[in-house]
């Protein structure tokens, strides 16, 4: 017996719960969003192999230009999708890059001395990780109803999940054979592909989908062009104000494992360091995938979110002392698995849940300060004190490691106290309603 086209369609609605005039859309944003991560995955090693060969005043250096080029560009995408219709806004944005990473490629080889290229290229990795998924989900509210969105999304994100598991295997398979340049450019050739697929989504909105009325909410996006007013909500919310130290504390702790990272792979040669970095991206998101279905939602029913949020910080703080008495790469690489993992699986999935306790607009004026002034202004203000201890304290590995352990310790009884003081509110909520 054969099935028709018909017959496969009717089994992914009853499945999927996609419908048949769905599907040719759900199907492409998968593809848009898979190449899109696999494409920042392919870039990311590439960028973090450069930094080994860089002191560290000079990363610390880029960590801070960073922080100002990154404010600079969201103010100016928020200008521009006030101005420009949304629509041409995303296959812009796509094509920005593309065109930049392929301008890379391209340049890096007529220079002697490519450093400088190099350093501009780490700094737009930067950039483009700050936009590729933001402007994708934009681009899915543009273009697919609420209703719609509440049955297709959670298909459109395994793309997400997939591209995030394929992206760091290229390098981690092919960089020796491939060279840098070569992964720069399969990255470029991917983002280029990305642009006539979300054209022909436009189409498929009008013509499958019928969704002409359809567009995206971006008053979030239009905040951020104004997000120093949400420094008023921090200053006057206690608990945002914890939670910014909280993703702070956070932030410090990856620039030190970042730092120590880079120093311990200097000794290894471009190609090596980008086999290995992919490697723990790819460890990383497989990791990370099996621990958000079986283990996250579990954690904070059973354990309550006080231990959720504090299990990553003190695995941490463990992880650090270890590492003072035993700083070997194969340990710091254990390091780097388990605080990306836990924080993408565990620790931020927990903290997001703690935004609820405050309202919307404090949420909304918020969190654009806390994702762009308190996160990367934490990355400048870390990077310039790991190159302070390093290379002006002249510590080693092993003092840095004490050091980073404290601010683990640091994290994770703060963690406690939010999660607690979230088990608190639940619980008073809890018996509000039974009595």
């Amino acid at each position: 017996m054969t099935f028709s086209s018909n017959h496969i369609t009717r089994f992914i609605d009853r499945i999927a719960k996609v419908h048949p005039n769905e599907l040719k859309a759900t199907i492409i944003s998968f593809a848009i969003i898979f190449i899109l991560m696999a494409s920042y995955f392919v870039l990311r090693p590439v960028r973090d192999a450069m930094a080994s060969d860089w002191s560290d005043s000079e990363v610390s250096f880029l960590w801070n230009l960073q922080f100002f080029i990154s404010a600079l560009i969201v103010s100016v995408y928020g200008f521009i999708i006030s101005k420009i219709h949304f629509r041409n806004v995303v296959p812009l944005v796509y094509s920005a890059f593309a065109l930049s990473f392929l301008g890379f490629y391209f340049l890096t080889p007529l220079y002697s001395d490519p450093t400088f290229v190099e350093k501009s290229f780490y700094i737009w990795v930067s950039a483009f990780s700050l936009f590729h998924v933001s402007v994708f989900w934009s681009f899915m509210a543009d273009t697919f109803s609420k209703e719609q969105s509440k049955r297709v999304f959670s298909v459109v994100a395994a793309g997400a999940s997939l591209g995030a598991i394929v992206g760091p295997s290229i390098p981690t398979l092919f960089a020796d054979r491939l060279g840098l340049d070569n992964l720069m450019l399969i990255a470029a050739m991917g983002l280029i592909l990305v642009v006539p697929l979300v054209i022909y989504m436009y189409r498929l909105k009008s013509s499958e989908l019928h969704n002409e009325a359809v567009s995206a909410d971006l008053s979030e996006a239009k905040l951020k062009a104004q997000w120093w007013t949400g420094f008023k909500a921090i200053a006057t919310n206690k608990t945002l104000l914890a939670i910014s130290a909280f993703i702070l504390l956070y932030v410090f702790i990856s620039s030190f494992v970042y730092f120590e990272q880079k120093n311990l792979l200097a000794d290894y040669s471009r190609a090596d360091r980008a086999q290995i970095l992919g490697g723990i991206d790819w460890i990383t998101n497989s990791l990370t995938f099996v621990l958000a279905f079986f283990v996250t939602g579990r954690l904070t029913t059973r354990l309550g979110m006080a231990a959720t949020l504090a299990l990553v910080p003190f695995i941490i703080m463990i992880g650090m002392i270890v590492l003072a008495f035993a700083p070997i790469i194969v340990v710091l690489l254990a390091l780097q698995v388990t605080r990306r993992a836990g924080n993408y699986a565990i620790t931020r999935p927990a903290r997001e849940m703690l935004f609820t306790e405050v309202s919307a607009d404090e949420r909304f004026k918020a969190k654009p300060v806390i994702d762009i002034v308190v996160y990367r202004g934490g990355d400048a203000v870390s990077g310039s004190i790991f190159a302070f201890l390093s290379e002006g304290l002249g510590l080693g590995l092993a003092a840095i490691s004490l050091v980073g352990a404290a601010v683990a310790a640091a994290w994770g009884s703060l963690a406690v106290y939010l999660g607690r003081q979230y088990d608190g509110v639940k619980s008073l909520l809890s018996k509000t309603k039974g009595a």
